[in-house]
Parts: structure tokens; C-alpha cells; sequence
């Protein structure tokens, strides 16, 4: 540190900010910086002290990685994680905003004689973390350039958002690990998780349904922004071709719609229909009718029979969907992004384990120094497992 006194350095930082810091009572703004300060501790505690400097802004902080650039992409991806795993189960939840910024910075000596940091790296990151949603991450274009070329994992995390104006009328490029929805996306999970404990085979069966309407929700939605991206991104003939193109479509499916829509013969073949339709009904009963006076007492046995094996099934079915959910332990060694069925779940550590319906289920351990580690689980209803894996060369 001495080494680097009275210098300009070129580091990367990382600013953190709690949503609406000022607003909380005092004892709450305590509860909130006690809870940021426990997994800000958890987030840099692999970085030597020698390499990062902290700085207590209040309501936030800021940090300054001398060493390793990715220092500051792990430290906000392990913060990240524990928003995510406490937000469902705090009040109130602890929302911060988080940015990165590669840029120059002097290192000078506080009033205390601690070592400090001043300068444009410090300020832009600040700007930075201002543009992001609670939850999000976002990076200057600077420390995307830079982090983005020391692996294809690294540069496959972000997304470009655009470029976003300062109070200082100053334009800054930000990319983002992850959508804004994202962050929401995941509580939303983690929440109906949670839930699971105790509930009854009709809960699991909608727990089910509401997981595939998320899905197909987030997929639209990705859809959209990769959409919003591209348009951005397009020369004004690109542009101008895209418009051309969806307003074709968009006449063409009016057309199509006026023209079903007026269609003379639709009413004439509707009231057809219902007529055929009460004719077979009449037929139909008059058969059964006659079938039912001819069989008599025989068939009724055999009815309460068939009826029997019925309900007999339907009482099984719903006993095989009701149970609690089983519980997956895990281990994992330095580090690695959680993914259930395609669904990122956290980083562990700080993430423990998981709880998951009976079935079989995709687990996929990332570390953005080594492959992934990919495990298929079947599990029964209350049973626990255990996922051990070490990442090394």
C-alpha cells in the first residue's frame, strides 16, 4: 500500500447504495446497514486486505479493487446472491443498487491517516450505480471492456442497456449481469419455494403452474428487450425495413380478422350446427334409454364397480402429489452460480441448500474459472440429498 501512496492508479470500484436509506426510522437504518455490512463482509472476504480499499458512505459503500479486476464482478455476485436469499425471509427487505467503473483513481490519506481514494473511477461508478434498478447490477463500458476479454463465460453475463445521461450531462454506456427483471423474477421464485413447506397436493400442482407461467412470462419478456436491442442497435434503413415489416404484418392480420368477421354464411352455419347437434343429444338419450331397460338390475353392479375403481384412482393420484418438498444440500468448493432446471437459484456460498418438489430435476453448479458442473436428481417427496463439488484444475 505504501508502495502505491501519491500515485494514479487505474482500479476497478464497486459502489453499493440501500434503496431509500433516509426514509427508515434510525433503528431501522441500523437493522438495514448491520444486515449490508454482514454480506458485504461475506462478498470480499476472499480479497487480500492489501488489495481493496472501504469506503463507509452511510447508506452504502464503496470499495476499491487494487488487484484482480474480477475481484469486483464476484464481490457483486456474491452480494447479489444474499439480497436474493434474504429478501424473501426479512422485513423489511434490504434493497441496494450496485455499479462497477474501471478508471483512475489517487490514493491519498484520509483526516485519519487511513489510506482513501479520490478521483474519476470513484465518481462514474457512483454514476453508474445510480442508473441501476434495486437489485441490479449494472458495469461502465470501460470494465466491461476490460473483464469481457479475460473469458467468453465473463463476457456471456452481460447485457448492453444503452446509454444513460448524468445530472452533469455526461453519457455513460452501462451492461448489465442479468435483466432488471431478473432480481424480481428470482424473489418471485425463492417466495413460492418457501411456501411449499406443508402444502397440500393442490398447492403443488398450482405451484407448478404459476413456475410455467413465470417461465413463459420471462421468456417474452427477454424476447422483447433482445427485440429493444436490436432496434437500438440498427442503422436507420434496418430501421426503417423493421417498421416496414411489422406493419405489413399488422395489416394483413387486420385483414384476415374483417374478413372472418364478415362472413355471411358463419351464423347460418353456427345455427346449423346447434340444430345437428340437439338432434344427435335427443337420439343419443333415446337409445340409452332403451339399453338402460333392457339391461336392468345386471348392470348396476358392474356400474358401481367401474365407479369404485375410479375414485379408488383418484384418491391415489392425489395422495402421490402431496408431501413436502425435498431438501438438496450443498457443498461447494471455492464457489459456483446455482442453476435449478435452467432457473439460477444463487451463489453458494452463501447458498446452502434448496428446496424442491418430488421428481427429477436438473442441477447445474457454474464457476466462471472452470466448466460447469451439471447433475441430474430424481428426489421423493421429503427426502434430502447432498451435492458435493469442488471446482479445481
Amino acid at each position: 500500500m505504501e508502495e502505491r501512496g501519491n500515485k494514479t492508479i487505474i482500479c476497478s470500484v464497486f459502489f453499493l447504495d440501500i434503496v431509500e436509506y433516509s426514509k427508515k426510522s434510525v433503528s431501522g437504518q441500523i437493522s438495514l446497514k448491520e444486515r449490508f455490512n454482514a454480506f458485504l463482509s461475506i462478498a470480499i472476504r476472499d480479497v487480500p486486505v492489501n488489495d481493496r480499499i472501504i469506503l463507509d458512505t452511510g447508506d452504502g459503500a464503496a470499495i476499491s479493487f487494487l488487484g484482480d479486476i474480477s475481484d469486483a464482478l464476484h464481490a457483486a455476485l456474491s452480494m447479489r446472491s444474499s439480497l436474493l436469499n434474504e429478501g424473501v425471509r426479512m422485513e423489511p427487505p434490504l434493497l441496494v443498487r450496485m455499479g462497477i467503473n474501471l478508471g483512475p483513481v489517487r490514493l491519498v490519506k484520509d483526516i485519519n491517516g487511513q489510506p482513501n481514494i479520490v478521483g474519476d473511477g470513484i465518481n462514474v461508478s457512483q454514476r453508474v450505480m445510480g442508473f441501476a434498478d434495486p437489485g441490479q447490477i449494472l458495469v461502465s463500458r470501460s470494465y466491461y471492456d476490460a473483464v469481457s476479454r479475460l473469458s467468453q463465460e465473463y463476457a456471456g453475463m452481460f447485457h448492453f442497456q444503452g446509454s444513460r445521461t448524468d445530472k452533469h450531462v455526461r453519457e455513460h454506456e452501462v451492461y448489465a449481469i442479468g435483466y432488471p427483471g431478473d432480481f424480481t423474477s428470482t424473489q418471485r421464485s425463492l417466495s413460492k419455494q418457501s411456501r411449499q413447506v406443508g402444502a397440500t397436493g393442490f398447492d403443488v400442482v398450482l405451484y407448478k403452474l404459476e413456475n410455467l407461467w413465470d417461465s413463459f412470462a420471462d421468456t417474452m419478456a427477454r424476447w422483447e428487450r433482445i427485440a429493444v436491442d436490436t432496434y437500438r442497435n440498427a442503422s436507420r434503413q434496418q430501421r426503417a425495413a423493421i417498421i416496414g415489416v411489422g406493419t405489413l404484418v399488422l395489416v394483413l392480420l387486420v385483414t384476415v380478422m374483417v374478413m372472418l368477421a364478415g362472413r355471411p354464411d358463419a351464423k347460418s352455419a353456427q345455427e346449423a350446427s346447434a340444430k345437428t347437434g340437439k338432434t344427435q343429444v335427443a337420439a343419443a338419450a333415446t337409445t340409452q334409454k332403451a339399453n338402460t331397460e333392457e339391461s336392468g338390475k345386471q348392470t348396476a353392479p358392474a356400474e358401481k364397480k367401474v365407479q369404485g375403481v375410479k375414485q379408488s384412482s383418484r384418491v391415489r393420484t392425489l395422495a402421490e402429489t402431496t408431501g413436502a418438498p425435498a431438501v438438496v444440500s450443498l457443498v461447494v468448493l471455492p464457489w459456483g452460480e446455482v442453476y435449478l432446471d435452467g432457473r439460477m437459484q444463487g451463489v453458494s456460498p452463501p447458498l446452502l441448500e434448496l428446496q424442491v418438489v418430488a421428481g427429477k430435476h436438473e442441477i447445474k453448479i457454474r464457476n466462471t474459472t472452470f466448466p460447469a458442473y451439471t447433475q441430474v436428481i430424481k428426489v421423493k417427496s421429503g427426502e434430502k440429498i447432498k451435492i458435493k463439488h469442488t471446482f479445481a484444475n
